[in-house]
């Protein structure tokens, strides 16, 4: 695995930190988020979603809005094949609602896409 953007956003006071990696499988995955726990003690959620050789994996890890798939639609968007993005979210204290988180997560997965697209 190799770590190619990182990026936060911070939206009605929750942060939210994206990263963008470049995988060789899916089992590379658990480290991937071992390492989001380790780094991001107080965040409440950490989804994701991979792509690698047709093969596609999402998790929400509990959030509303099913940002998982929604992050997995920006892979497909940017045509990011054996890549991974996580998004850890630390609560804020505001609630955003079921669109709000999706908007949140979509927002913070492009922003980090987009750096290796241009």
């Amino acid at each position: 695995m190799k770590e190619l953007a990182a990026g936060m956003i911070k939206i009605k006071k929750s942060k939210f930190y994206a990263h963008l990696y470049e995988i060789e499988n899916l089992d590379e995955m658990n480290t991937i988020l071992k390492e989001h726990r380790k780094r991001y003690k107080k965040a409440c959620h950490h989804c994701w979603a991979a792509r690698i050789n047709g093969e596609e994996k999402f998790k929400d890890d509990g959030e509303v809005g099913h940002p998982g798939r929604v992050i997995l639609e920006v892979l497909k968007k940017y045509a990011l094949d054996r890549h991974a993005i996580v998004v850890s979210r630390i609560f804020g204290g505001i609630k955003l609602g079921v669109g709000g988180v999706s908007r949140a997560f979509r927002e913070a997965a492009e922003g980090v896409a987009k750096e290796i697209k241009n």
